[in-house]
């Protein structure tokens, strides 16, 4: 299957204002794919704006062949305006929801649309066969050119202004000014049943989405399998997705779709408004009163965001094996914190005390290189990266104290990478600190899914946490939410042999290749752009 991708600007209006976008084909949200499992999709992206991009398939595990990964610096450089690359995509997830989005600076603001993967003809549903598909992508509106904003980030050193207005299939809903009219419909028949394939696409925030009186039962995230959960709410991170079957079993009405923000920090701003949709079933209505509004759990209910993504669990049935690493090769423990640096004399600074915000992982705040990292392995480049990510925090302390020395505040700067040989597996625990202020932090994983066998809050105990893992059903997602002042352990193997925020909250595992044929990295596509 092929299909194009022409990154271009268009003209959208939200929020009684007009601005120029970047869009893909002009569409916001932009076009979705739907293939099957096992197909390969070849998308030409034509870059027509007038920066660098590149196209991220998120949650799209490309075994061997990562080239086309698409986050820049890491497995390629952007393409530049004018250029174009074509992005081989396998869809080796048996069935779901994934998404795609642009991964240079904020451009995934606007860049964004729906994956679907339906299972191969013949395949076992393990939920009832839903009379419709419907994409329910979540997503934020800036009234300001998206640029600016990140401009004024980087020129500051400070918080990002945040957004206008949440949306629901790129539409803010009747709660905002100038957009009743544009608000997202779905239509429905008595008696059917409807597959949601949730996704969330804004650029850092938490969110709790609800139908008013509907209760929603989940079936899949992250393209995974789930068993079947029952739920009036639904918490969903940045870069999650979330297949969730609604039954339009309700009095024929007019019923509000609703998202807002989950946000536990106790310092950041955030956008408190609330986006709505509306359910409307077919016929006539019982009422002409206008839909209400659902109950959602408070902003900082962390219980009810935790006790949602806690209840999450793996199929695990004989028609759906679950494979958890037992025996682990590898361990890392590594912080996840916001940080800050000095500010130069000749720098305007909002942070405190002539500081800028940054981030880390295990004290180093990750520096992109001006090459791709995978380039440079495969290449034998030296000078690119360094291979001494530790393992272990440098500075042992009480993480997660209200209270904490200043000069832990100040990481390393770096482009540090951990080696890993190739089938090897990997414990992992992102544990969060409270510098400079303890928020929940999304944590995605490239080119994997990771077993989430535990989380919980103040600091990991290596003794006692590790004997309530969940090894039985965990659930297998590409994206983890490690809550505020807490901790969440992933276990993965390294069989895909590859490579793996503005501020710096990242890093990078390189898997070497394996000793066969079939466990090495295949070459890179001739047209890869050129840094």
């Amino acid at each position: 299957m092929h299909a194009s991708a022409q990154v271009k600007e268009a003209s959208y209006t939200r929020l009684c204002s007009t601005k120029k976008i970047l869009t893909v084909n002009g569409q916001f949200p932009g076009p979705t794919i739907e293939a099957q499992y096992g197909e390969t999709v070849y998308v030409n992206v034509y870059n027509q704006g007038k920066q660098n991009i590149t196209i991220h398939w998120h949650g799209v595990q490309q075994p061997r062949y990562p080239w086309s990964d698409g986050p820049e610096y890491i497995t390629q450089c952007p393409i530049k305006p004018g250029g174009r690359f074509r992005q081989k995509i396998i869809f080796s997830t048996e069935e779901g929801t994934l998404w795609w989005h642009a991964h240079s600076d904020w451009s995934r603001a606007t860049v964004y649309g729906a994956m679907i993967i339906h299972p191969k003809v013949g395949s076992r549903y393990h939920f009832p066969k839903p009379d419709a598909d419907v994409p329910i992508i979540l997503g934020e509106w800036w009234k300001e050119d998206i640029t600016k904003v990140l401009q004024r980030l980087r020129d500051t050193g400070g918080d990002p202004n945040i957004s206008d207005a949440f949306t629901i299939n790129g539409q803010p809903g009747d709660l905002y000014s100038c957009s009743k009219q544009g608000t997202f419909k779905l239509t429905v028949e008595r008696g059917k049943t409807y597959l949601l394939r949730l996704i969330n696409a804004a650029m850092n925030t938490i969110l709790f989405f609800s139908i008013k009186k509907h209760n929603l039962t989940v079936v899949g995230i992250d393209a995974t399998y789930t068993k079947p959960l029952s739920s009036d709410y639904v918490v969903i991170a940045p870069g999650q997705t979330v297949d969730a079957l609604l039954s339009a079993n309700q009095v024929p009405d007019r019923y509000y779709m609703v998202a807002r923000v989950y946000s536990s920090g106790t310092n950041p701003r955030f956008d408190n408004t609330t986006t709505t949709a509306i359910v409307q079933y077919r016929g006539k209505y019982t009422s002409s009163s206008f839909p209400s509004l659902p109950s959602l759990p408070l902003y900082n209910d962390t219980n009810a965001a935790f006790s949602f993504l806690g209840s999450l669990k793996s199929l695990a049935d004989k028609y759906h094996p679950i494979d958890v690493p037992l025996d682990i090769r590898n361990r890392i423990l590594t912080t996840v914190s916001v940080n800050t640096f000095p500010c130069q004399h000749n720098e305007t600074c909002a942070g405190p005390n002539r500081t800028r915000f940054a981030a880390s992982m295990n004290n180093i705040s990750f520096v992109t290189p001006s090459t791709a990292l995978l380039q440079a392995y495969y290449q034998h480049t030296k000078g690119v990266y360094g291979d001494d990510f530790p393992d272990m925090p440098p500075f042992l302390f009480n993480f997660t104290d209200k209270f904490l020395p200043l000069d832990l505040q100040t990481p390393k700067r770096g482009t540090e990478v951990m080696v890993l040989e190739y089938n090897t597996t990997v414990e992992i625990v992102l544990q969060g600190t409270a510098l400079v202020g303890g928020i929940d932090h999304p944590i995605h994983l490239h080119g994997y899914n990771f077993y989430i066998v535990g989380f919980g809050f103040g600091n990991f105990d290596i003794y006692k946490d590790p004997l309530k893992y969940n090894l039985k059903d965990p659930p297998l997602r590409n994206t983890v939410s490690v809550p505020i002042n807490g901790w969440a352990t992933v276990r993965f193997k390294a069989d895909n042999p590859d490579r793996h925020m503005t501020w710096g909250m990242k890093t990078v595992f390189l898997v070497k290749d394996g000793e066969q044929p079939h466990e090495r990295l295949l070459p890179p596509p001739p047209d890869m752009p050129p840094c």
